[in-house]
């Protein structure tokens, strides 16, 4: 037990609680199979509505003349920024009610999660509420999103959820949320 400095009362710290619960952490590189695999979901929504929106817009030839290599303005410059912010837009729109939704459902986590075995719980191992998932999801994708410092955030995230003790990535910890093993998985799993 620790005590809260502000408050003066004693409180559990997280570990803690998972320990007195019998919880089992997710690890890294599991949450990194169940974000893959997520993300390949995704694709298939966004992919659809990219094909209509450059239908509507115009630049659906620009699909033909890409090539790799081109630089950031080349693609700017072939689609427009209007076309980009509205894809963009609509992805961070679908990825917030995918994984908000489903990890406060009856599901608790996301199809990825559920495949492999994780769901989404509070400190307790409890079920999580829409808001709680949406917290965590605009303090952890989300911010990803943010050019340069996106990436700086996913490395630290990244490295928080494989090495600190309760597996917690930074998102987990301001939602007051954890990433767990199911119990029947983690008896299939001994």
């Amino acid at each position: 037990m620790a005590e809260c400095a502000l408050e003066g009362k004693a409180t559990t710290a997280p570990d803690e609680i998972s320990r007195a619960a019998n919880l089992r952490h997710a690890g890294f590189w599991i949450r990194f199979a169940a974000t893959i695999i997520d993300f390949v979901i995704l694709a298939l929504p966004l992919a659809v509505f990219v094909s209509f929106l450059s239908v509507a817009m115009g630049p659906w030839m620009a699909f033909l003349k890409l090539h790799p290599g081109e630089t950031r303005e080349e693609i700017l410059a072939q689609f427009g920024p209007k076309f980009l912010s509205l894809s963009l837009g609509f992805f961070a729109l679908i990825s917030w009610l995918y994984f908000a939704a489903l990890e406060s459902s009856s599901l608790r986590g996301t199809l990825g999660k559920r495949v492999l075995g994780l769901y989404v719980g509070d400190l307790g191992g409890n079920r999580i509420g829409f808001w709680q998932a949406s917290r965590r999801f605009f303090s952890g994708r989300l911010l990803m999103q943010v050019p340069y410092v996106g990436i700086y955030y996913f490395v630290v995230d990244c490295a928080c959820a494989g090495l600190t003790p309760g597996k917690r990535a930074i998102h987990d910890m301001l939602a007051g949320c954890q990433v767990l093993r199911d119990a029947e998985d983690s008896a299939r799993r001994r």
